[in-house]
């Protein structure tokens, strides 16, 4: 989701509100919390900042937080056609797939290029939510079925994610929805009642913690929810928290526009395991992704940790060099106090992406050594 955030602004800085920037169900919630920085996602509020990154950074780690995330909207697909719809738009195999499960999903154009990496939750046989990154995915999918007349409605339903995150997040969340919500396995949702709603609840979130996502389908019972939540976790040092960008890089969780774009392919990304390219019949790029994965990609995400003092803000790509040569740029970064040193994802060109290749990488305060890791810090 959001970019790696190290400290907060020196200067306040507000955001311009208009219609074209919408408010979330829990808004009220989040700025009551003392939220102290947004960004925007897919045209809506993310915060960024309560206490600062290196506190919220512990406190998920060690309690449990409550996320705004509405902004990672849904797209549905509805009617006979939407199950051919949603394995046009990826390269995953989804015929195994079975209602009640979540599957990451690479979305990719005609020339395999990633327009989103969503999670896709099978509803039914003829009903599918995608949980977006950030990008107008909703366009592209009505393109498609518009251009192909498939019997398929497509829209953008009144859902708004809320997410519980945190070691302590199942112990919260059972006690609003009661001890079946500890069956629910990862990557799984079922549903439950809430105010007479049935809400879909995954084991899911942008987080390597553990926690929930709670698909809220109506805007009056987000802050019912928000403060029931509130409520059941005070005994456990509840927050509200958003997507950490320190425990995010340690995690290697990429975010679309950040660490990728529609630039680069899912292989490029490290995302080939999720990508059945030969059995995944009708993917739109699928043509492409097959010579992709024949020939191998020529560069790729790396794990990469930067020496020196923490390093500052990553706001744009840093180059990564070999011996003065640009070999690939850096995209997010930040200072992990618990490995004590500063993590970063960058692509790589395929000369220098071996684990414990040396490199240099250009921050805004001078050149730093580098080195190419094995695996993700907080894998």
């Amino acid at each position: 989701m959001t970019g790696a955030i190290h400290s907060a602004p020196s200067a306040t800085v507000n955001i311009a509100r208009s219609h074209r920037l919408r408010r979330t169900p829990f808004t009220e919630g989040v700025e009551a919390a003392g939220v102290r920085a947004y960004t925007v996602y897919n045209h809506m509020l993310l915060p960024a900042v309560f206490a600062s990154p290196q506190e919220d950074y512990r406190h998920l780690k060690e309690k449990v937080q409550l996320w705004d995330v509405a902004c990672e909207r849904q797209v549905e697909l509805r009617g006979p056609d939407a199950g051919r719809l949603m394995q046009m738009l990826t390269p995953r195999d989804l015929r195994g797939m079975l209602p009640g499960q979540c599957y990451y999903v690479p979305i990719v154009d005609e020339t395999g290029g990633m327009l989103n990496d969503p999670v896709a939750l099978k509803l039914a046989e003829d009903r599918w939510w995608i949980s977006i990154a950030d990008s107008d995915l909703l366009f592209w999918i009505k393109g498609v079925a518009y251009g192909l007349r498939l019997d398929v409605l497509v829209d953008e339903p009144d859902v708004s994610p809320l997410a519980v995150q945190g070691p302590l997040a199942e112990d919260t969340v059972a006690e609003v929805f009661g001890d079946r919500i500890r069956d629910i396995r990862f990557f799984r949702f079922d549903w439950f009642e809430f105010m007479g709603r049935d809400l879909a609840i995954a084991r899911s979130g942008f987080s390597k913690q553990g926690g929930f996502e709670i698909y809220v389908p109506d805007t009056g019972i987000g802050m019912p929810l928000w403060n029931a939540l509130m409520e059941a976790g005070a005994g456990h040092d509840i927050r509200a928290g958003c997507p950490n960008g320190i425990e995010r890089v340690e995690s290697g969780l990429l975010s679309y526009g950040n660490d990728m774009s529609r630039e680069n392919t899912p292989h490029e990304c490290g995302l080939g395991r999720f990508c059945n390219t030969q059995t995944a019949i009708g993917c739109i790029g699928r043509d492409a992704l097959l010579r992709v994965a024949r020939e191998g990609p020529i560069r790729q995400i790396r794990p990469i940790e930067i020496s020196g003092d923490p390093v500052p803000i990553c706001d744009h790509h840093w180059p990564v060099q070999a011996k003065g040569k640009v070999v690939g740029r850096v995209s997010s970064a930040a200072w992990s106090p618990d490995f004590n040193t500063n993590v970063s994802i960058g692509m790589v060109r395929m000369t220098h992406w071996d684990p414990g290749t040396d490199l240099e990488v250009v921050t805004p305060d001078g050149t730093r050594p580098a080195l190419v890791c094995n695996e993700f810090w907080n894998s």
